[in-house]
């Protein structure tokens, strides 16, 4: 039997409402705004029996698939993890610490891990007497959370999504996208010839010049909208 999410996630997991607790500028926020899933339990439906337990809701699969993507996370224990907890967990830029549910500081000692990794670590003192750890930590002395260094990079990026600037972006890179695919499908660059950066640079520059001269050629050839008007 289907299931269906009730209240809206409502009290989910712990003893707060998560809506409250996710900042207003989170991506998940930005994403649930713009992902539409109403179509789905109709398409889903002739999959499910009409007796048994209800399920969990398929929507609420879809949208945890789709954050563990969008996080980076490929283990669908740890996207239950990530949803369960660190969704609530609000990172402060201006003191570079995370406020946990609790309202306690999980700080970073600045030792990259894996040359990529901070790890934000809970006081021992703070977690032994949360009546939220066997939900967040249970097999932990006390709660870390994984910040890739380049984190800070990827929040400028996401800021700047929705600009008047990058939806130019966009379509500039859709253009230049396209133009690579012709090279390597039409003009069978799918390997070049010539050694070294300068030899790179010389095949590069005579396949742009064939294709502005195919593109400029068809352009040529055909009549204006007003002559091919007149002789219809």
């Amino acid at each position: 039997m289907m299931g269906r999410l009730k209240s809206d996630q409502g009290q989910l997991f712990y003893e707060f409402r998560l809506g409250d607790a996710v900042p207003e500028d989170h991506l998940v926020r930005k994403i649930d705004a713009a992902l539409d899933l109403s179509w789905l339990r109709g398409e889903l439906a002739s999959h499910y029996t009409s007796m048994g337990r209800p399920s969990i809701d398929p929507e609420l699969m879809i949208r945890m698939l789709i954050a563990g993507y969008v996080f980076a996370i490929r283990s669908e224990r740890l996207i239950c993890r990530e949803v369960k907890v660190n969704l609530a967990y609000r990172y402060e830029p201006t003191g570079d610490v995370y406020h946990c549910p609790g309202g306690k500081r999980l700080a970073t000692s600045g030792t990259v891990h894996e040359g990529k990794t901070l790890l934000y670590r809970a006081n021992k003192l703070d977690c032994d007497g949360c009546p939220l750890k066997p939900q967040c930590c249970p097999k932990e002395p006390s709660r870390k959370i994984p910040r890739d260094i380049h984190e800070h990079a990827r929040d400028v990026a996401r800021a700047l999504a929705g600009t008047e600037g990058f939806e130019l972006s966009r379509r500039q890179r859709k253009k230049i996208e396209m133009r690579f695919a012709h090279l390597k499908r039409i003009l069978k660059l799918g390997r070049l010839r010539l050694r070294g950066p300068r030899g790179a640079q010389d095949e590069f520059v005579l396949a742009a010049i064939a294709q502005n001269l195919r593109r400029f050629a068809s352009l040529v050839a055909r009549p204006p909208p007003a002559q091919a008007l007149r002789i219809a």
